[in-house]
């Protein structure tokens, strides 16, 4: 899944496998942003921020151009996404009990609106083994706060049973969104950093906890940790998202374009 970082100034072209898509014809934004992470590490630092600047897509060849300050995502000559050095630290929510996460998650709203049904995280149409599964539901007395079990798969972890960089940032990235209501208002990914301590490792039982941090317009700012049961933090992310006009490619075009 994660495709090795260039050592200089090379090019590299990779793709997005259509597995791991967010709407239907593109990428999911969080899984996305840790794969161009990766490719920038060598360039920018572990601690990266990343900007969508078009929805990424699937199955296509793409291209990361290194640069200064900034390195580039492209397809052809749009301008998919950069990535930047991020010296900021994202916000650390408190953690949320198993036994809380795991009634939130049937409280989950993704039943009947969720507005991108086959997302590799969140999709409520994907089958065990394929997509995350992840079902994030408001945490009562913690308004603007959304949890849920996640232990990673076989399917999405490497040789030694780490999950993979892209699917941990996948995994911070979808709940972050269910903390305001993409049921009525759907919205995708703008920008993300994520600090990574430690990844999951295979068949063991996590907790994902989303807070709002603060709503303007049509753009939402949020946080998502990793924590394991006993309260332990892994990971944690900081997110932008924005509203779109409607839930194809062409609608998350709107924003970003």
């Amino acid at each position: 899944m994660p495709v090795a970082p260039p050592d200089d100034d090379a090019t590299v072209t990779f793709t997005v496998p259509s597995r791991f898509n967010g709407p239907a014809d593109s990428a999911n934004g969080g899984y996305a942003c840790g794969l161009f992470a990766g490719l920038g590490a060598a360039r920018h630092g572990r601690d990266v921020a990343v900007t969508l600047l078009a929805p990424p897509p699937l199955d296509t060849d793409l291209e990361f151009r290194p640069g200064g300050r900034r390195s580039r995502i492209q397809h052809g000559d749009r301008l998919i996404a950069t990535v930047t050095a991020d010296t900021g630290e994202p916000p650390v929510i408190e953690p949320v009990s198993a036994t809380a996460a795991a009634e939130a998650s049937l409280r989950f709203a993704g039943e009947p609106g969720h507005p991108f049904r086959t997302c590799f995280v969140c999709g409520v149409d994907r089958e065990e083994g394929d997509g995350l599964l992840l079902t994030p539901g408001p945490v009562p007395g913690l308004p603007g706060t959304v949890a849920c079990p996640w232990t990673p798969g076989p399917s999405v972890t490497d040789d030694e049973g780490y999950a993979e960089p892209p699917v941990l940032w996948g995994a911070l990235d979808c709940p972050g969104g269910w903390t305001d209501d993409p049921a009525r208002e759907p919205m995708v990914l703008s920008r993300m950093t994520a600090r990574i301590t430690e990844r999951p490792r295979l068949g063991h039982p996590y907790v994902v906890v989303g807070r709002r941090v603060r709503r303007a317009g049509r753009t939402a700012v949020n946080a998502t940790a990793l924590y394991t049961e006993d309260g332990r933090l892994l990971a944690h992310a900081s997110a932008v998202w924005a509203a779109v006009n409607d839930t194809t490619t062409s609608g998350a075009l709107r924003v970003h374009s």
